[in-house]
């Protein structure tokens, strides 16, 4: 059997709000089982995501990456401003931000209270059935349009994260996110083929999974702010281009799992150790949000770099 690009292929089915099944966990979970993923319209507060992108934003325009004399909510692009990053730099972690530009997010109370909204916290306690941990680590996306920006390639989460393979993700949006603006989309059922293999590509995460003549659909959605995309961590996923080339894409990677649960060391750090904890609370409000894991008696376990790295063809 030869390899097909199916990790190119244009998403072609709408993915399905599961909404309405709030409340019923069982439910959700047969859908889960048979999608990979559940989609959520507005299932988190607008004005409180909107309040995360304008911190977000604001970090974007001081950095000089706004076009002057636009609105920062408004999050246009100043292309030719951003081309003059290094691109290295530029690509650091996968962020789409250099460092400096990344500690500053990262700073952000906001960003990281908002994976402690109680409508996730709900919907994960019913998905784990209890003793929900959400990862410490969160993970930002800053995606300013530029010659050199690549999307993320399709890819399952477990390759990354380890530990256990009952987590689960959040991707939203920090704003709308119409579909030529370069929002997320997942290859449907595709968790249910298991953990695939990998090679080295361009873009968030640097590897890239071969899909083979996998039969399945791309999912996507035109985003709104408020919308939430969850997934299992064997779920294929990958970005789509910026089509509109203008405007600066925000949104966030938040992750969930029974504390009971392996977890790797890496999860409970700082994204790609940016700064320590103690660095990111500087000037914080909210003391229930800074080291919350400690009390809980987690299961460490070593990330196995040889599992990230597997690039054996097996199509």
């Amino acid at each position: 059997m030869t390899a097909v690009a199916d990790s190119t292929q244009l998403p072609s089915v709408e993915l399905t709000d599961s909404k309405p099944l709030l409340g019923s966990p069982h439910a959700l979970l047969d859908r889960a089982e048979r999608d990979g993923y559940l989609f959520f319209r507005g299932l988190l507060d607008r004005d409180k995501v909107l309040n995360v992108r304008r911190q977000i934003m604001q970090v974007v325009a001081d950095h000089g990456w706004l076009e002057p004399g636009t609105e920062v909510m408004d999050g246009i692009a100043d292309v030719d401003a951003f081309d003059r990053v290094d691109p290295t730099a530029a690509a650091f972690c996968g962020t789409g931000v250099p460092l400096d530009a990344y500690q500053d997010v990262y700073r952000i109370q906001d960003f990281h209270a908002i994976g402690h909204d109680p409508a996730l916290l709900g919907l994960y306690d019913g998905l784990l059935g209890g003793n929900v941990l959400r990862q410490p680590l969160s993970i930002a996306r800053v995606m300013v349009p530029g010659t050199e920006t690549a999307p993320t390639p399709a890819h399952q989460d477990f390759i990354h994260i380890q530990g256990t393979k009952h987590v689960w993700t959040a991707w939203f949006p920090l704003g709308d996110c119409p579909v030529e603006l370069g929002g997320l989309t997942v290859l449907v059922g595709s968790h249910a083929d298991g953990l695939l293999t990998y090679h080295a590509a361009k873009g968030a995460g640097e590897l890239e999974a071969y899909i083979c003549n996998s039969g399945y659909n791309w999912g996507v959605a035109d985003f709104r702010a408020g919308d939430v995309l969850t997934f299992t961590s064997l779920t294929v996923h990958r970005s789509q281009p910026n089509l509109p080339g203008e405007q600066v894409r925000l949104s966030l990677d938040l992750r969930y799992q029974r504390d009971d649960e392996p977890i790797t060391y890496g999860s409970i750090s700082p994204h790609c150790n940016i700064l320590s904890w103690d660095e990111v609370y500087q000037g914080w409000t909210d003391e229930s949000l800074q080291y919350y894991w400690r009390d809980r008696d987690l299961r460490l376990v070593d990330h196995d770099e040889e599992l990230r790295w597997q690039k054996h063809k097996i199509c």
